[in-house]
């Protein structure tokens, strides 16, 4: 299951996430009431909720982990590590009543979706770091992704991994290049096209092919949006709204061009060299799915010793050569391109995982859809994708 790939929608999701879609007050934790006993220095553990294959694992043994093994022996403090993150919502749902009633999660650090962070930052479910005790963060985090719209400051959440969506292609059977997201509607890929079904996740990138500033996009925008989609749909032009199941519609060609992710792509192309991947001329969606402490968390300290571990170079050019996301520390680049390895300089080379300056110019960093829009567009974007 893809990390960005399932609907996030408000219905179904258990009463935690439907509160917090509306933004009903009584969820709301105030800034005095967050903090927990902090038992980092005699108790050198902490616990991290994280998504299934989002960290480096030992070749031979996948159950060690060489970057957090590696900090245990520097640090003494041990991490207790779970892939328990599935969906943002089914999480959001699991520690939210916690969280409502002023009680400690049994996580110390978790990883969520930016769309997803910004409900934490609203609802004062995460705690303020302290980057004094951060100089790598400080130092080393991406501009581009230093003050999200929904973390003034980035002071709740740190990115652990980013990425683009953009469109994915298989230019053999195609026959040509894909530039613009508008190519998208052209005649020859009528029921060859899929769109990706979550509205957080779709909804950008298409915005951007119709010309729209994502960083202040309207509800116009978006019922324009959604008039075009479903005239295509009519039209059966969009073969089918997919989770992460389009890397195999790609990979087989039944589809020929879709909305990706630019992990996933890189991870196909290493089978299928004649898949590409595109940030299209009109710009394409630059995310992050990012690190944050809960409220009353027992080891803070201990959790943002681990955070800003990841910040060092080294560190994070290890994390990048094996989950092969958009690293969020740029100077990890060059430790890759120096290493001497022929894979790792190549992964360096990636503009995929370290965008040049042409990609990074049409990449851009939408603002979330608010508390009281979800509800309304929910509803609308699920009617036409049939959820």
């Amino acid at each position: 299951m893809s990390r960005r790939s399932l609907l996030r929608g408000i219905g179904g999701v258990g009463a935690a996430a439907a509160l917090a879609g509306c933004g009903v007050p009584a969820a709301y934790v105030d800034e005095r009431d967050r903090a927990g006993r902090d038992l980092s220095a005699r108790d050198r553990t902490l616990d991290f909720a994280n998504w299934p294959l989002y960290i480096d694992t030992d070749d031979d043994d996948t159950s060690k982990r060489p970057t957090l093994n590696a900090f245990r022996e520097r640090t003494g403090i041990s991490v207790r590590y779970t892939e328990e993150i599935n969906d943002n919502d089914e999480f959001f749902g699991k520690i939210g009543p916690s969280l409502m009633n002023h009680q400690e999660t049994g996580r110390d650090l978790i990883v969520v979706s930016d769309w997803m962070a910004a409900r934490f930052v609203r609802l004062g479910w995460v705690q303020e770091m302290d980057r004094a005790a951060q100089p790598h963060v400080a130092k080393h985090l991406n501009p581009q992704l230093r003050a999200p719209a929904f973390d003034a400051g980035r002071l709740h959440s740190v990115p652990w991994q980013s990425g683009i969506t953009g469109i994915a292609y298989n230019r053999k059977k195609l026959g040509r290049e894909l530039r613009s997201t508008k190519e998208l509607w052209a005649d020859d890929l009528r029921g060859k096209v899929t769109l990706l079904s979550g509205l957080d996740e779709s909804m950008s990138l298409l915005l951007q092919g119709n010309g729209v500033d994502v960083t202040r996009w309207t509800r116009d925008d978006f019922l324009a949006l959604c008039e075009q989609i479903e005239g295509l749909v009519r039209k059966k032009h969009i073969r089918r709204f997919t989770g992460n199941d389009y890397i195999k519609d790609l990979s087989t060609g039944d589809v020929l061009a879709c909305q990706a992710y630019s992990g996933d792509v890189i991870q196909l192309q290493a089978d299928n060299p004649d898949i590409e991947f595109v940030v299209p001329e009109e710009g394409g969606e630059l995310w992050a799915e990012s690190l944050m402490i809960p409220n009353r968390a027992q080891h803070k300290t201990n959790a943002e010793k681990l955070i800003d571990y990841y910040y060092e170079p080294e560190v994070a050019a290890e994390l990048a050569a094996w989950v092969n996301y958009v690293c969020p520390v740029p100077a990890a680049q060059s430790v890759l391109a120096d290493s001497g390895d022929e894979e790792l300089v190549a992964l360096a080379e990636d503009p995929l995982i370290f965008p040049d300056a042409d990609m990074r110019s049409r990449l851009a960093i939408a603002r979330d859809i608010r508390a009281d829009e979800r509800q309304e567009f929910a509803k609308k974007w699920n009617a036409i994708v049939g959820l």
